[in-house]
């Protein structure tokens, strides 16, 4: 069981020591983890999910469940798979979610976002339309609940970019980063899926590892990477909210 260090509720950021607790938390669970981000830093505290797997989710909603529950910050690109936004609605059901939907600022339907910025986008300009769509509504959400600390469910063996992520990291806009399943593997995240009983989004089941915006994914191959599927036929691996 990690020790949680004794910070003082508005401790400054600058005082935080990550190797330390990088360190600490390397042979820690997620849940531990998780505990300390509740204990240390719930001023500020939010969650990132794209409603693809929702494991640390269901360990906030269902086995730590702090008071007032951690906000949920879900980006609806207005582009996702009917799947996506099917298992954001039975989730916001089921845990009874704090979920905060960010949008793009000048378009509700995907419709209208074509004709704001004109057809297809992401195949004309994908880094725009990421900027519109990922990029700018997370700075907005992330500004509006005046967030300190950032839960993802970023995981070091999803890309080989992800591969040296730490556990806890300062972002570079200023927000303390924690990546409670950084160190667990695909195969230990779905057996706590099935052992909990956690919702999940159905297109896994369909041969989708890593499933983002509908126009930008497709189902992976026997052999791909997690993340293989993301961007197919580009050099691009992330969509630029976490770099």
């Amino acid at each position: 069981m990690v020790q949680c260090m004794a910070l003082p509720t508005r401790a400054t950021d600058s005082g935080l020591d990550l190797d330390r607790l990088n360190r600490e938390f390397e042979d820690a669970t997620p849940q531990e983890i998780l505990s300390w981000c509740i204990e240390n830093r719930p001023e500020g505290l939010i969650q990132t999910s794209a409603f693809s797997l929702l494991a640390a989710t269901h360990m906030l909603y269902r086995e730590l469940e702090p008071q007032p529950p951690v906000p949920v910050i879900f980006l609806d690109t207005l582009h996702h798979f009917p799947e996506t936004l099917e298992t954001a609605r039975q989730a916001q059901a089921a845990y009874n979610l704090d979920l905060r939907i960010y949008r793009p600022e000048a378009a509700n339907t995907r419709q209208e976002f074509a004709q704001q910025y004109g057809d297809r986008l992401w195949e004309k300009d994908v880094v725009r339309f990421h900027q519109l769509t990922k990029i700018e509504p997370l700075a907005r959400a992330l500004r509006e609940l005046e967030v300190r600390t950032w839960i993802t469910g970023r995981r070091r063996d999803q890309s080989n970019k992800r591969q040296d992520m730490p556990i806890v990291e300062m972002d570079p806009r200023g927000y303390l980063k924690v990546n409670p399943l950084a160190n667990w593997n695909r195969k230990q995240v779905w057996n706590y899926i099935y052992s909990q009983n956690v919702i999940y989004n159905p297109l896994h089941d369909q041969g989708y590892t890593s499933i983002g915006d509908e126009p930008l994914t497709t189902p992976v191959k026997p052999g791909e990477s997690e993340r293989a599927g993301r961007w197919r036929g580009s050099n691009k691996t992330e969509c630029g909210i976490h770099v």
